[in-house]
């Protein structure tokens, strides 16, 4: 566990050591925060990608660490913010760029004045991900389980993840302060990833001959998990601060050491023996995704989505242990 952990701690150490060179003891403040912030909203993303980085060989875990991590700091915490503003604003990337380093303060009215598409994206992406898991038939382990097993025969209709999610999406569009065209057109194409990327990663990557194909399909669905997740931070993190380099320093902090947690899950088997982790996981992800649709609606603070997302993983694992308790008293009485 340690070595997982030792890259990440030297980078934090050298990158907060620049930080402070650079703007001082506030700036090495904010990207510290960033950090914790990302860290704690992020458990259950952990414990999600975990589930599928078990699937991958063990040389596209360690590029899930090492390549994966320079996407999810350079993509999704710099480049996705401005490419999202760049669409909605209707302005080239490259000016965008430009006024994220010239003029951070107009770089981040663009990007609230972006909010309800990134809201609207992400929360239909989540929604779709925390579904497709509670309607799977195959599941049979179940936590909440009068309910969960009621989901379950739910998911014998085909497709009802799709119907239900364009169901919220819908009813969240009539109450959002923001345009319905806006929060429609961005929640529709949140949902319409989610199906392609999880049919191509699950579907063809699965059944594809070769470790490479199965690798990069899982890989791509990955990094586009991480990015859904992050959506929210990253406009949590510009509440803190306009400057770019803190909020990558941080954010980017933050996204490292839970990569290397999702790493030591796979390779602890965590998840096979804390059984309902797992769950938990999903819920919060449900919880989550109705907590940026209710941004639409009303201010939701960030340590409200933090409490939702640890207190589902903290009850999920109090349950497993116990489960556990119990199967290991059963195995010895008998």
């Amino acid at each position: 566990m340690l070595k997982l952990f030792f890259a990440p701690t030297l980078v934090s150490l050298v990158a907060l050591g620049a930080v402070f060179v650079w703007g001082g003891v506030g700036a090495l403040l904010l990207a510290t925060a960033l950090a914790v912030l990302e860290i704690t909203l992020s458990f259950d993303n952990a414990v999600v990608n975990a589930k599928v980085l078990s699937e991958m060989s063990p040389v596209w875990q360690k590029r899930f660490l090492t390549w994966g991590i320079l996407l999810s700091v350079f993509g999704t915490r710099l480049v996705l913010p401005i490419l999202i503003v760049s669409v909605v604003a209707f302005v080239s990337p490259v000016t965008i760029t430009v006024l994220a380093l010239q003029d951070p303060e107009e770089y981040t009215r663009l990007l609230t004045a972006a909010e309800a598409a990134i809201k609207s994206f992400g929360g239909a992406f989540l929604l779709m991900v925390s579904l497709k898991y509670f309607f799977n038939v195959a599941k049979d382990v179940h936590w909440f389980a009068p309910l969960e097993r009621h989901l379950v025969k739910w998911g014998r209709i085909e497709a009802v993840e799709i119907a239900f999610a364009l169901l919220v999406l819908l009813v969240v569009s009539f109450f959002a302060h923001d345009p319905a065209e806006t929060v429609l057109r961005a929640g529709m194409i949140g949902i319409i990833l989610f199906t392609v990327t999880e049919g191509v990663a699950h579907g063809l990557g699965v059944e594809a001959k070769g470790a490479v194909r199965t690798g990069t399909m899982l890989f791509v669905y990955l990094n586009l998990l991480d990015s859904a997740f992050s959506l929210d931070g990253v406009i949590g993190a510009f509440a803190l601060t306009t400057s770019l380099p803190i909020i990558v320093v941080g954010l980017g902090i933050g996204a490292y050491f839970v990569r290397a947690l999702t790493l030591h899950l796979v390779r602890a088997k965590t998840l096979e023996a804390l059984r309902y982790l797992e769950h938990g996981a999903h819920w919060a992800i449900f919880g989550l995704a109705l907590a940026m649709f209710a941004g639409l609606i009303v201010k939701v603070p960030e340590v409200v989505i933090a409490i939702i997302g640890l207190g589902f993983i903290a009850l999920a694992y109090i349950s497993s242990r116990r489960a556990l308790r119990v199967r290991e008293i059963v195995d010895t009485l008998g």
